[in-house]
């Protein structure tokens, strides 16, 4: 089934995903005439190829993202340095659950692609299951490890017949997704399918 997801900010990029694929990228007008039994998805924001994050390792191997239910205490917020390493040496099979929480936290941030070299099966199986993309790292790294690193990473523009990743963000323009980060997201798309959406 077609799917055509604009956003009300970008409708001269709407995206026609056929399956994991996208079948057309062009003004949204053009696509819902050329494509009227299309199922259309509508967004706030801007929509754009998605972001790469260059901190895979670091946020999936040597950061614990805590389960909710250890809120009272552990908190919410994500645990790096030796405080994780405790976590993990005191529980090996922790690693995998955290992995696959963070992998949830990068795709709530319209990370589709990540970059870094991973060593730990449960992370790169956490990864592959998300259906993650995997870049080169730049030469230079943006910044600290974050879940939104300054300057944000775009991967390349989408074309038809490439594969259906992208995010969405509630922002204006891209001026203000550089200056608010992507914690706007509002949605993330992988392989068709979407994985994200903001409540």
């Amino acid at each position: 089934m077609l799917t055509l997801h604009v956003a009300e900010r970008s409708p001269e990029t709407a995206v026609l995903v056929d399956g994991a694929s996208v079948a057309a990228v062009g003004p949204y007008e053009d696509l819902a005439a050329a494509h009227p039994s299309a199922r259309v998805r509508r967004w706030p924001g801007i929509l754009t190829p998605g972001l790469l994050n260059p901190y895979a390792p670091e946020l999936l191997e040597a950061t614990y993202h805590p389960d909710p239910r250890e809120a009272d205490s552990l908190g919410t917020e994500p645990i790096g340095g030796e405080r994780a390493r405790t976590l993990f040496g005191a529980d090996p099979s922790r690693l995998g659950a955290s992995a696959r929480r963070g992998v949830q936290r990068l795709l709530a941030h319209g990370t589709v692609a990540i970059a870094g070299e991973l060593r730990a099966r449960p992370v790169l199986d956490a990864v592959r299951r998300a259906g993650l993309a995997v870049g080169q790292r730049p030469p230079r790294l943006p910044g600290p490890p974050s879940l939104s690193p300054s300057p944000l990473i775009l991967v390349p523009p989408l074309t038809s017949g490439g594969p259906a990743r992208f995010a969405v963000f509630d922002v204006a323009d891209r001026a203000e997704l550089v200056r608010r980060g992507a914690e706007t997201c509002v949605a993330t798309v992988i392989a068709g399918r979407l994985v994200y959406r903001a409540r």
